[in-house]
Parts: C-alpha cells; sequence; structure tokens
C-alpha cells in the first residue's frame, strides 16, 4: 500500500523513467500493530522528503485493518471510486480511486497466496 502512495506521490511508478526531481530513497522499516499482532512494514522514502504516508503517518503506531476494509468492499463490488469515499469517510484521510485501484492490485495477489 505504500509503494503505491509512494507511486502518486511521485507521479509515476518505480523502475519508469520520469522527468520528476524528486525519486526514491530507499525504505525505512517500521514496527505497526494490527488485527494480527505487531509487524515491521518497509516505508518508502523520496529524495525531498516530501512523501507523507496516509495509510500508515509518521509515528502513528496502529494500522488495524484498513487492508482488510479496502479488500472487503472491492469484494462486495464496490467501484474504486466508492471504496476510496468510503476510506475517506472512515478513517479520515484522502485516498485517490487509482491509488485504490494500486492497492487492491498489489494485495490480491497476497491473499491468492494465503487462500
Amino acid at each position: 500500500m505504500l509503494e503505491a502512495e509512494l507511486d502518486e506521490h511521485l507521479g509515476y511508478q518505480e523502475y519508469e523513467r520520469s522527468d520528476n526531481s524528486n525519486y526514491r530513497n530507499g525504505k525505512k522499516t517500521k514496527k505497526i500493530r494490527g488485527n494480527l499482532g505487531e509487524t515491521e512494514v518497509e516505508v518508502p522514502q523520496d529524495r525531498d522528503g516530501t512523501f507523507e504516508p496516509k495509510v500508515v503517518k509518521k509515528r502513528q503506531k496502529d494500522i488495524s485493518g484498513i487492508e482488510k476494509k479496502m479488500i472487503s468492499l472491492y469484494a462486495k463490488g464496490m467501484t474504486t471510486r466508492q471504496i476510496s469515499d468510503t476510506i475517506e469517510d472512515i478513517y479520515g484521510f484522502e485516498v485517490s480511486d487509482c491509488m485504490v485501484s494500486d492497492i487492491t492490485d498489489r494485495l490480491l495477489p497476497q491473499i491468492a497466496e494465503e487462500t
């Protein structure tokens, strides 16, 4: 999810060419708590330091199932725009419909592996 957020922030996907002067600058690990316990995530960074993650904000430690909520809404047949609106209503931050699409595209293979 964080990679999809950074893609949207930078305006291009990883390994894509771009004229943007801001670019990916590695990752930092962060411990977070969710419905399934504590885990480490890698938070991507940008060179200019302007990337502000929305899903796992800076200094946030508890994510409590945002991914599950997105996949659940997607599985129920909601459009990416409807999911975007719902996430904003529930969590109070804006997620574009393009970002929802990118997130679900990245998460669905992981879910298929686990089932």
